[in-house]
C-alpha cells in the first residue's frame, strides 16, 4: 500500500507505529523491535510523511497519539493482524492456535484448559506464549487470543470476562508482614511498591488519596518484579494466580482483605481470525465454570 511512489508504506512502518503507540515512547519501542532509537524515529517520520498527517504528539516527554494517530492505530493493528493470519494459514496445514498471556496464564485453570483442549481438539495444536506487553501480543498479531488481567482499552479487541481473582500481597519472606495471616492496603501504604509498568495491574489508585504509598519501583516483567521483592527492595500486589504459577523461595504471599477483585479477560481481535477461537472461548468458560 502506498500514498505515492516516493512514500511507500509497508509493514515495518505499521509495526513501528504500533510499538510506539503501545510502549508510549521511542526508547521502549526500539528495545521491543530490536532497533536503534534513531531508526524508530526515522521510520515513524516516514510513515507520517507518507500519510501527510501527524500521528504522534512529540510536545511532551511521554509521547501521545494525536486524534489522527488514534484513528489510524486501529486500522494499522487490523492490517498487521490480517497479514500475520494470512502467513500462518499459508505456512501450516495444522495451524496452531496461539494463546498469549503476560503473566500467570489462566492461573489454576491453565493445566486443565491445556489438557482439555488437547483431548478435544487434537488436530489444532495450542501454543501458550508469554509476551510482555499490555495485550500479550494480541494487537500486533503475535497471538490469536489472549488472557488479560485488569482493564483492557486497546482498540479493535473483543473482550469478555472469564472469571475474577482475589488479590494478595507479595512480601520478602523475612518481612514481619509476611508472618501475618492477612493484610489490608493500609498495611502497605508506607512501603515501596513494585509496579510492572508494561503489563501489571497495580497502580497507586488502589489506595485512597490520603493513604497512597509515596514511592514505587518500576519493573518490566514478572521475573524482575519477583527479584525486587525477594531482595527486599519493594513489596507487591498481585492476584492468587501468581501464588501457584510463580512460587519463589524469597517471596511470601499474604491475602489482602480489602483490595478489589481482579478480572481476567479473554480477548481476541475483532473481525476474521483463527477459526478455532470460538471453540476455545467456549472451552475456557466451561473449564473456569467447573
Amino acid at each position: 500500500m502506498s500514498r505515492d511512489r516516493d512514500h511507500t508504506i509497508d509493514l515495518r512502518h505499521l509495526r513501528c507505529f504500533l510499538a510506539v503507540a503501545e510502549e508510549g515512547g521511542v526508547t521502549r519501542a526500539a528495545a521491543r523491535l530490536g532497533l536503534t532509537q534513531p531508526a524508530v524515529s526515522r521510520t515513524l517520520a516516514a510513515l507520517e510523511g507518507a500519510l501527510g498527517v501527524r500521528l504522534v504528539d512529540r510536545s511532551t516527554h511521554h509521547l501521545a497519539l494525536t486524534p489522527e494517530g488514534d484513528a489510524f492505530r486501529e486500522k494499522a493493528a487490523a492490517a498487521v493482524a490480517a497479514f500475520e493470519d494470512a502467513l500462518a494459514t499459508a505456512r501450516a496445514v495444522r495451524r496452531p492456535l496461539r494463546l498469549g498471556h503476560a503473566w500467570s496464564a489462566a492461573g489454576d485453570f491453565t493445566t486443565p484448559l491445556l489438557r482439555r483442549w488437547h483431548q478435544e481438539h487434537p488436530d489444532v495444536p495450542l501454543e501458550l506464549l508469554r509476551i510482555d506487553d499490555r495485550t500479550a501480543g494480541l494487537t500486533r498479531g503475535a497471538v490469536d487470543v489472549a488472557l488479560l488481567r485488569g482493564p483492557v482499552d486497546a482498540p479493535g479487541l473483543v473482550t469478555e470476562v472469564l472469571h475474577e481473582e482475589t488479590r494478595v500481597a507479595a512480601l520478602p519472606s523475612d518481612s514481619p508482614l509476611a508472618r501475618r495471616a492477612s493484610l489490608t492496603l493500609a498495611d502497605l501504604s508506607d512501603q515501596v511498591i513494585a509496579v510492572n509498568t508494561v503489563s501489571g495491574t497495580t497502580a497507586l489508585d488502589l489506595w485512597p488519596p490520603s493513604a497512597r504509598p509515596s514511592t514505587t519501583l518500576p519493573v518490566a516483567n514478572t521475573d524482575d518484579w519477583l527479584a525486587a521483592i525477594a531482595a527486599d527492595r519493594a513489596v507487591g500486589i498481585t492476584s492468587t494466580a501468581t501464588v501457584r504459577m510463580h512460587p519463589h523461595p524469597g517471596v511470601t504471599y499474604v491475602p489482602l482483605t480489602d483490595a478489589p477483585a481482579l478480572p481476567v479477560h479473554l480477548a481476541h481481535r475483532a473481525g476474521p481470525g483463527h477459526p478455532s477461537v470460538p471453540a476455545f472461548l467456549a472451552l475456557a468458560h466451561e473449564v473456569a465454570g467447573d
